[in-house]
C-alpha cells in the first residue's frame, strides 16, 4: 500500500480500538452474574447444559448468577472456556469477577509481535501477485499485500480503513461487483454470526451502517451454488474484464495474545484460469 494509505490505515484502526476500549470498560461495570448469564444465554445453554459441560453443580451455576457464590479465578476461566467466549470477552469475565486480566493485548509494533509481524508479511508476499490482507476484529485493515491494488483503485482511501465498508459502500468497491447481492449478503453473514459470537457492540453499528447501504440487486438469505459454482465467488470489474475470486481466511492457531487471537488473513485466489493469468501478466 502506498504511504498515504497506510497512515490513513493506522489512524483508523487506533480510533477503532480507542472506541472499542470505551466500550468494554463500561461493559465491565456489570456484576459478574449479569454477565454470566448473558453469555449462557446468547450461546443458548441451559444452567443445567451449563454445569455438565463445566463440570460444577447446577445449583453453582446459578449461585455464580445471582451473585450468592464469588468465582475463584480458575472458575472463571473454566466458564469462559466453555461458553466459547473470545479472549477479550474471558478478560472482561474476570475483571467483573475482580481479577486482573489474563490475556495482554500488544500492538503489532512490540519487540514481542516480532514473529507475528514476520509470518504475516511472509504470507502477504508469497502469495502475490493474487491479493491478501489482514484485519482486526472490527474488520480493520491492518496490512495487505501489492495484489490487492486491483481492488482497491480509485477508492477514497478514508473507506479503506475498514474493509467491510471499502467492499460495500456505494463508493467504493460495490459499484464494480458484479455479484453485489450475493457477495453482501455473504458479508453481512460473517459479521452476524461473529456479533453473535462476541456481544461486540461496535460490530453491531457496522453491521447497520452496511445494511444501510443501496443495492439493486436481490440478496440470498441461503447460500446456493450457482452453475459450476463450489465456493461464493467474488465477481468484479476491472482493468475493462471481470475478474473472479474465492477466499481463505487463516488465523492463529494457539493463541494466547488478544491482538493474535482477533487477526484474520484473507487469501483471495483466482476462481478460473483468465482471472490467474491476468493477474500473472499484470505488473504490481
Amino acid at each position: 500500500m502506498s504511504r498515504a494509505i497506510t497512515s490513513w490505515v493506522i489512524a483508523g484502526v487506533r480510533a477503532a480500538r480507542y472506541r472499542r476500549d470505551v466500550t468494554t470498560t463500561q461493559l465491565h461495570q456489570r456484576p459478574f452474574g449479569d454477565l454470566l448469564r448473558q453469555w449462557r444465554e446468547r450461546r443458548r445453554l441451559s444452567q443445567l447444559e451449563l454445569s455438565i459441560q463445566a463440570e460444577i453443580s447446577t445449583r453453582h451455576v446459578s449461585f455464580l448468577e445471582t451473585g450468592r457464590a464469588k468465582p475463584s479465578r480458575e472458575m472463571v476461566l473454566r466458564l469462559g472456556e466453555h461458553l466459547d467466549l473470545p479472549l477479550r470477552e474471558r478478560n472482561g469475565l474476570l475483571l467483573a469477577a475482580g481479577y486482573a486480566p489474563v490475556y495482554a493485548e500488544s500492538t503489532l509494533d512490540s519487540p514481542r509481535m516480532a514473529s507475528v509481524q514476520a509470518a504475516i508479511r511472509e504470507l502477504l508476499n508469497a502469495h502475490e501477485p493474487f491479493p491478501a490482507l489482514v484485519v482486526d476484529r472490527g474488520w480493520n485493515l491492518v496490512d495487505a499485500n501489492g495484489g490487492i491494488t486491483m481492488l482497491t483503485e480509485d477508492i477514497d482511501p478514508d473507506l479503506l480503513t475498514n474493509v467491510l465498508r471499502a467492499s460495500l459502500h456505494p463508493e467504493g468497491l460495490a459499484p464494480h461487483i458484479v455479484n453485489l447481492g450475493e457477495w453482501r449478503a455473504h458479508l453481512l453473514g460473517r459479521l452476524g454470526r461473529q456479533i453473535t459470537l462476541t456481544a461486540d457492540p461496535e460490530l453491531s453499528e457496522l453491521y447497520a451502517e452496511l445494511a444501510g447501504y443501496p443495492c439493486d440487486q436481490p440478496e440470498p438469505e441461503i447460500e446456493l451454488p450457482g452453475p459450476g459454482d463450489i465456493l461464493v465467488p467474488l465477481r468484479v470489474r476491472r482493468a475493462g474484464r471481470e475478474l473472479s475470486f474465492f477466499s481463505i481466511t487463516a488465523t492463529f492457531g494457539t493463541p494466547l495474545d488478544i491482538t493474535v487471537a482477533e487477526l484474520v488473513i484473507e487469501s483471495f485466489f483466482p476462481a478460473d484460469a483468465a482471472t490467474a493469468a491476468f493477474l500473472r501478466d499484470t505488473p504490481l
